[in-house]
């Protein structure tokens, strides 16, 4: 049987959420970087795995300070998360730059952004070098959410800008379409 796939290449770059990582260098001054390459990695303990090409400022200063934060915007800060991975923390004060405000992370050496809806902190407890970049797993201290992105269950509520790398767009969080680990029931229940 044939399908109507195409191959496209091992460099195919799924979209995924549009995603800042907060750090501090060696001075104490807050910077933050626009990253693409973010993910959950582990549940118990909770864990995200961030991949930074070494030759960032953000690298270097996760590798002094061994800790980040993940922010994740709203639409309203489409341009300032765009313009955090124009230019590097080394020369510009971005926060300065964009005017929005630096929190001190409470579990960890890193800030957050105070604008930003959802935030979470976290303490690097692995690096694996792979290829052109650094993955740096980091345990979950702590999760921060604005209390309008929390439901009655305190689960996060869709937020956030979507990115896609291929095409360099960024799209809104759409329309809620199903329930998780509900939807597929009715497959299962089809074949008793």
């Amino acid at each position: 049987m044939k399908d109507n796939k195409i191959s496209l290449g091992a460099e195919v770059k799924p979209m995924a959420p549009a995603w800042v990582i907060g750090s501090y260098d060696k001075a104490g001054k807050a910077n933050m970087m626009t990253a693409a390459w973010v993910g959950i990695c582990c549940s118990k303990p909770p864990c995200v795995s961030i991949a930074l090409r070494k030759a960032t400022y953000t690298h270097t200063n996760i590798m002094e300070r061994k800790a980040f934060t993940v922010n994740i915007p709203s639409k309203n800060y489409m341009k300032e998360t765009d313009y955090f991975g124009l230019v590097s923390g080394r020369n510009v004060d971005k926060l300065s730059a964009t005017g929005l405000t630096p929190i001190k992370g409470e579990k960890v050496d890193a800030p957050y952004l105070k604008e930003f809806p959802v935030a979470m902190e976290c303490k690097v407890i692995n690096i694996i070098e792979a290829g052109s970049h650094t993955m740096f797993i980091g345990e979950i201290m702590d999760v921060k959410a604005d209390k309008s992105m929390v439901d009655e269950n305190n689960s996060l509520l869709p937020c956030g800008l979507l990115f896609n790398p291929t095409t360099r767009d960024y799209y809104g969080v759409g329309e809620q379409l199903g329930k998780a680990f509900t939807t597929g029931k009715e497959i299962l229940n089809k074949k008793k």
